[in-house]
């Protein structure tokens, strides 16, 4: 099976995310790094990518673009691992190259932009991947095989929330650079925690149930004072059908460290899921006693193909966003540009940027409930 020639924009020395993506890309041997923006600064980007063995670097992604679409042994795709504010521009730049797309969330800073990058990709026949980390656990992609099946019954309650304490403090004053770019609007839009974490819990409780909320009614809260954007997110749910939802999302919460956890409860059973414990899963029918199912030893479609390892080795964090690079590839090679039904896409981000613009109208109108359009 042949590697897939991958470039990055963004990720350069200092960065989190582009680390990861890159450890990610590697991991299964199916994307091979040829060529990266990794920073706007030319020296930087050229000390950043001699660091990880990159011999070709730009420190322009425009040019980089251009170079690569000419070349017959440019890149097949790009990671976009830059702050939300560049996602945009950025992916237009390839797109209109002829280059698939793999972005990080949120997709762009405006429901405008991520509809129209929607459109271009669909215009190109290109795929455009948005990494939804928690997507790729094989225990997530099991749960949603459950659900699917109707195991839980009528799904009647889906509860969401994604905590942190990192921002507890006004650490983006301390030269903290994650905190910095994620606490500045114009480097991260108008949604804070909103955008940076709730996105993750709203797309996850998306996938696992299949249901996107009608309207929600929210409330949007920054504690730190003096910050720019929030730090705190409350959300209710109604879904077609009747069913009932809740998310919350902080940044703010003393003591957690990255606790999502999704719960959905159903006519005839409820789950639920811990990512900081992602090797297992909770299923209770009513009645009965709760089974705690362990990726090593569920044998559905969907967790074999998101398992490496055998029962007892735990798959954590790095594997799951593998997994994204995995379905991605695989997506390529055999020229299904619209996703294999596991990898999250642009229509994915487009949906997590219609559920920041409905909180954000809800908040104005003092939690008023609106239409998620």
């Amino acid at each position: 099976m042949r590697r897939v020639r991958l470039g990055m924009v963004g990720g350069g020395k200092g960065a989190f995310i582009g680390a990861v993506h890159r450890m990610a890309a590697r991991l299964d041997d199916r994307w091979e790094l040829v060529a990266g923006a990794l920073s706007a600064d030319a020296g930087r980007a050229a000390s950043s990518a001699a660091a990880i063995g990159l011999s070709r670097s730009y420190d322009d992604y425009r040019e980089m673009a251009r170079a690569e679409a000419a070349r017959t042994d440019g890149v097949e795709a790009v990671a976009i691992v830059t702050p939300n504010h560049l996602h945009a521009p950025v992916a237009t730049a390839f797109l209109e190259a002829g280059i698939h797309v793999i972005c990080d969330k949120p997709l762009a800073v405006s429901l405008d932009e991520g509809e129209a990058l929607s459109k271009l990709a669909r215009e190109k026949g290109l795929l455009f991947a948005v990494t939804y980390t928690y997507t790729g656990y094989p225990l997530v992609r099991h749960a949603r095989g459950m659900v699917r099946d109707g195991l839980l019954g009528d799904i009647r309650v889906v509860q969401v929330e994604y905590a942190q304490d990192w921002l507890s403090l006004p650490v983006e004053t301390q030269a903290n650079r994650q905190a910095v770019w994620r606490t500045d609007p114009a480097l991260a839009g108008p949604a804070g925690c909103l955008g940076d974490i709730g996105t993750h819990a709203y797309q996850l409780a998306e996938y696992v149930t299949g249901m996107r909320p009608a309207e929600l009614a929210a409330d949007v809260t920054t504690f730190v004072p003096n910050r720019r954007v929030d730090d705190h997110v409350q959300a209710m749910f109604r879904y077609d059908g009747g069913a009932r939802g809740m998310l919350w999302a902080s940044q703010v919460a003393a003591g957690e460290e990255n606790a999502l956890r999704l719960r959905v409860y159903g006519t005839k059973a409820g789950l639920s899921f811990d990512q900081q414990t992602p090797n297992e899963l909770w299923f209770t029918p009513i009645g009965g006693a709760s089974e705690r199912i362990t990726r090593g030893r569920v044998r559905s479609a969907e967790a074999s193909h998101a398992t490496r390892v055998p029962a007892g080795h735990p798959e954590g964090y790095l594997e799951a966003f593998a997994q994204l690079y995995a379905d991605a590839a695989t997506c390529i090679t055999s020229g299904t540009t619209q996703g294999d039904g596991w990898l999250t896409t642009v229509e994915d981000g487009v949906a997590g940027l219609r559920f920041i613009d409905a909180v954000l109208r809800s908040n104005g109108r003092d939690g008023a409930w609106v239409g998620v359009s």
